[in-house]
């Protein structure tokens, strides 16, 4: 039985401007039939049931934006069940309007802080989890606001299965150590890169969202992380600082590209 667990405070935004007639109409008449509900009583949701039709498996994404990315994967893959988590209703509404009748079959929305809905899932049910330019939340003290934690790396170590895959991508150096670091500190997980182009370069199947054209084209440098769940049976890393010379060699380029980087003030969610 699933114990409810209390709900996380939430820090971004919920609404921007005022929705267009057109988009309005999606929210209230595709959104019900898309949206992902969280049971009255304690008890884990069925990913697979929340499907019309058959999925082999079942992808997360974590703050999916305007939805360029889970739509674009969810038209590639007509066989996996995409839940996408978006708080931010302008993005949710943006995710409605990519959405074609035949995509609609395979994804559902959960209109609310990812964090919320972890808890409710059952253990190894995810294949793949997708954590694309979240907000870095610069400030040092709003740093604990950032998605990644040890305690949501526990949670998500408990939903994806062995070899299942976490796939992290963000433009911003700090937010980028801060990730490795919890990462290499947890024992579920594990990052291996082959070399530098495994994370200078998006996965081959990736879709490019809107925020990522926008920092490339302003001239940042974009990094993208595929972390593996671990098996049970190989959860013991080496050390708890960062292992590898790729990893050092990362925080090192991003800091220099830092200082010489103007700062951009970035609020909310992307």
């Amino acid at each position: 039985m699933v114990t409810p667990p209390e709900s996380p405070r939430f820090y971004g935004r919920r609404h921007g401007r005022r929705l267009r007639a057109g988009r309005q109409a999606l929210v209230q008449t595709v959104l019900p039939r898309l949206r992902v509900s969280l049971p009255a009583e304690p008890a884990a949701v069925d990913p697979a049931a929340l499907f019309p039709v058959w999925v082999h498996d079942i992808w997360l994404e974590i703050g999916f934006g305007a939805g360029e990315h889970l739509a674009g994967m969810a038209e590639r893959h007509p066989d996996i069940g995409f839940i996408g988590c978006e708080p931010y209703m302008n993005g949710v509404a943006g995710l409605l309007a990519r959405l074609d009748r035949n995509t609609c079959r395979n994804v559902r929305v959960f209109d609310d802080d990812a964090r919320q809905l972890l808890p409710y899932l059952p253990d190894r049910c995810l294949g793949r989890v997708f954590l694309l330019f979240p907000d870095p939340w610069p400030k040092v003290r709003h740093h604990r606001r950032r998605f990644i934690s040890a305690a949501t790396l526990d949670l998500l170590a408990r939903l994806m299965r062995p070899n299942a895959e976490l796939r992290f991508a963000t433009d911003d150096g700090a937010c980028l150590t801060w990730t490795l670091e919890h990462v290499m500190r947890h024992p579920a997980f594990a990052w291996t890169p082959a070399g530098r182009d495994d994370w200078r370069t998006r996965a081959d199947d990736a879709v490019p969202t809107r925020y990522e054209e926008k920092a490339l084209a302003r001239g940042a440098r974009c990094t993208y992380l595929r972390i593996i769940r671990c098996a049970d049976a190989v959860q013991d890393q080496p050390s708890l600082s960062l292992p590898s010379s790729s990893s050092r060699d990362i925080r090192s380029h991003e800091q220099q590209r830092l200082d010489r980087e103007p700062d951009v003030r970035r609020t909310g969610h992307r």
